[in-house]
């Protein structure tokens, strides 16, 4: 047995020193001490040794096996810390070598001053409500005191999905649903895109409105004027004022313009307010009363004021864009240039 044992020593070291690698090492432990390996046979061929003699050979055998597993150990050390080495060596980073630079992105123009306009009304106590793209006739005309015969519903203007469904043409329809589910006070704010029949420098087929509604007891046009007043002067500066002329809209009576006195030359004319010191930037009035009883409010006992502001309109006023196009082309030669 003790001869058994010597040239299985002597065989185990040679095969200890030709291993080069992980997968050598695992094929010798499988072939010295796995459930059939030769260690294991060795405690097998205990059982032909005499009982005297049995305790020292067992022994003998484990000391054999201490020692193979500890040249083992040694020998796996090794080899990790040469895999170590080597990927240390192949994954270096040469911190000398110049950083690729990667591109800071930033919010569309549209996105930036989307959430400026958000920010001034917010401050004044305006919830955000944002409706459905896709709208019914009922909601987007009827209800909005829009006659059936309006041209705004032709289909040149409208988007027609079906007979009575539709791409929404203005945010106005946002103020039904929030004056059907909800009894004054209302203050409400409705920001989305919306989608008319039109194309040109300063039109686009699709673009982004934001309406404000206000419905309370004895809401004027002051409330109106004062509160875009405050809207324009953190939007364009602070000597901005604000202008109404008489205007139409079917769901405010009376309605106005609102013209914005001219912030590139303080009011003196220029190419810009096209030499008369004002700009046009939205509509509003004193919600119809027709509106409001469409809704289940009284008239009597309610007033209430609304706005719709085009948010391209005031993008390209505030940031000098003479086409709209451009806010939908996506060139990053553009878009670069709103970075913060």
């Amino acid at each position: 047995m003790e001869e058994l044992i010597k040239k299985l020593g002597e065989q185990l070291d040679a095969s200890l020193a030709n291993i080069r690698g992980k997968e050598e090492l695992s094929d010798f432990w499988q072939e010295f001490f796995g459930k059939k390996g030769k260690i294991a046979d060795l405690m097998k061929n205990l059982g032909k040794v005499s009982k005297e003699e049995r305790p020292a050979v067992g022994k003998i055998i484990n000391e054999f096996k201490e020692s193979a597993e500890a040249k083992y150990r040694e020998l796996e050390k090794k080899l990790d810390a040469a895999e170590l080495e080597r990927r240390n060596r192949e994954e270096t980073i040469d911190i000398t070598l110049p950083a690729k630079k990667q591109p800071k992105g930033s919010l569309h123009p549209i996105t930036i001053t989307k959430n400026e306009m958000i920010n001034v009304f917010a401050g004044m106590g305006f919830e955000i409500f944002e409706g459905p793209e896709i709208e019914d006739d009922d909601h987007n005309f009827t209800r909005l005191n829009v006659a059936k015969n309006h041209p705004a519903r032709d289909m040149q203007d409208t988007f027609y999905v079906a007979e009575d469904i539709i791409l929404r043409t203005h945010t106005s329809p946002g103020q039904i649903r929030v004056m059907d589910a909800k009894k004054p006070p209302i203050k409400v704010l409705v920001p989305g895109r919306v989608f008319r029949s039109d194309s040109d420098a300063t039109h686009s087929p699709m673009f982004h409105q934001m309406e404000g509604l206000v419905v309370d007891k004895h809401i004027t046009l002051c409330d109106l004027q004062g509160m875009l007043d405050k809207f324009v002067q953190n939007i364009f500066g602070e000597n901005v004022k604000t202008r109404l002329r008489p205007s139409y809209f079917p769901f405010t009576e009376p309605s106005v313009e609102v013209d914005v006195s001219c912030f590139e030359c303080g009011g003196k004319g220029c190419g810009l307010c096209k030499h008369t010191g004002w700009i046009e930037v939205l509509g509003g009035g004193i919600v119809h009363r027709n509106v409001l009883a469409n809704c289940g409010i009284d008239p009597e006992e309610y007033s209430g004021l609304a706005f719709g502001i085009g948010i391209e309109r005031i993008a390209m006023l505030k940031y000098g864009i003479n086409n709209i196009s451009l806010l939908f082309e996506n060139d990053l030669r553009f878009l670069r240039q709103f970075r913060d």
